[in-house]
């Protein structure tokens, strides 16, 4: 049996397996996670996460299907932050540095205090990727801001109620349609699916139990 360790959900103390993330310990204890709980693999952002150690004063931010439990942890989820999420038409707006200005004014109230960086639960350089967006850099901001989970935990800790996700879900936006050269091999294999090359293959593929579909994965050829 895996050692057991104090852990504190909500303030309730329990006691569970050493071994378990966060996530599968709230499991554990009989809660039932209808929210705060997506992919289970630190790709959607469903599960931020804030806790504390007892005896520490530091606060650590953490996906909670990632992260192990450790004994005397005080757990608290944040399964939703209400970031500024602004309407635009992608087809219409420009790469120009007055759209973010317009859209997210408060990016230039930033004080530099990159509690953002220190508080992403993908270590992403947060404050850095904001000044690229200040700048109008968004193929710059795009690259950096890449692997965000959209997760919240950098808003939730930021004095100027800045929404960083959004930004830099924007600047990827701008990047991928006007900043990005096309690839034409993608147009043309679009085009195929389109005048229905692979209809058949499809079918094929979505007729096949769930046993064959992991053996066809597991044993595909991987290009070099």
């Amino acid at each position: 049996m895996a050692d057991m360790v104090n852990v504190y959900f909500f303030g309730k103390k329990y006691e569970v397996p050493s071994n378990l993330t966060i996530m599968t310990a709230m499991e554990y204890a009989g809660y039932q996670l209808v929210r705060g709980v997506g992919c289970r693999n630190g790709f959607c952002g469903a599960c931020a996460t804030i806790y504390r150690i007892k005896g520490q004063q530091e606060l650590k931010m953490a996906l909670a299907c990632q992260t192990q439990v450790e004994n005397n942890m005080y757990v608290a989820t944040l399964p939703f932050f209400p970031l500024v999420k602004q309407v635009y038409d992608i087809n219409k707006v420009k790469p120009e540095q007055q759209l973010m200005m317009q859209l997210y004014p408060e990016i230039y109230a930033c004080v530099g205090c990159n509690a953002c960086t220190k508080a992403c639960t993908q270590g992403l350089n947060v404050m850095q990727y904001i000044a690229y967006a200040q700048r109008g850099d968004f193929k710059a901001c795009a690259d950096l801001s890449f692997d965000c989970v959209m997760c919240g935990v950098c808003s939730s800790r930021c004095p100027a109620g800045i929404s960083h996700p959004q930004v830099a879900m924007l600047a990827r936006r701008l990047n991928g349609k006007y900043l990005t050269p096309q690839a034409q091999h993608l147009l043309d294999r679009v085009k195929e699916i389109s005048e229905g090359k692979y209809d058949d293959a499809m079918k094929a593929v979505m007729s096949l139990s769930d046993a064959d579909i992991r053996e066809k994965y597991n044993t595909r050829e991987i290009e070099k």
